[in-house]
């Protein structure tokens, strides 16, 4: 993937989105806006594809077809990178949960103590 990115940075390649867009902007356009890019190559290729009894292929159809993967690439790290936020957002409220819980406990298992044992606990605490 790593040559892609190399040889499209190279060639100059860029993406038809609200103007002219470079490799390197892709990562800050929504999901939406590299469908939208994605739906639009996709028609270009099916434009192109008509038969042929030669198997003929055009320098076009080559740049579309990196620019194809690119964007899904670029559409794959993104929503992975999206769902590990979600997961480590959820985790930490699981974490933030179970903490309320256990403080909740604590707080149970003083309140049920004896005074005779909240006195000793508070001279032990003083010394």
């Amino acid at each position: 993937m790593e040559q892609l990115f190399i040889k499209a940075s190279r060639l100059k390649l860029r993406f038809n989105y609200k103007g002219s867009q470079s490799v390197d902007d892709l990562w800050d356009l929504p999901l939406t806006a590299l469908d939208s890019i994605f739906k639009d190559l996709n028609k270009k290729v099916k434009a192109q594809a008509e038969e042929s009894l030669l198997n003929t292929r055009s320098k076009e159809d080559e740049l579309i077809e990196m620019a194809i993967e690119i964007i899904k690439f670029v559409v794959a790290t993104k929503q992975a990178e999206n769902k590990a936020k979600v997961d480590a957002q959820e985790r930490k409220q699981k974490i933030q949960r179970l903490l309320e819980i256990k403080d909740k406990k604590q707080n149970e298992s003083l309140e049920s103590m004896s005074l005779e044992d909240i006195d000793k606990t508070i001279a032990a605490l003083k010394e």
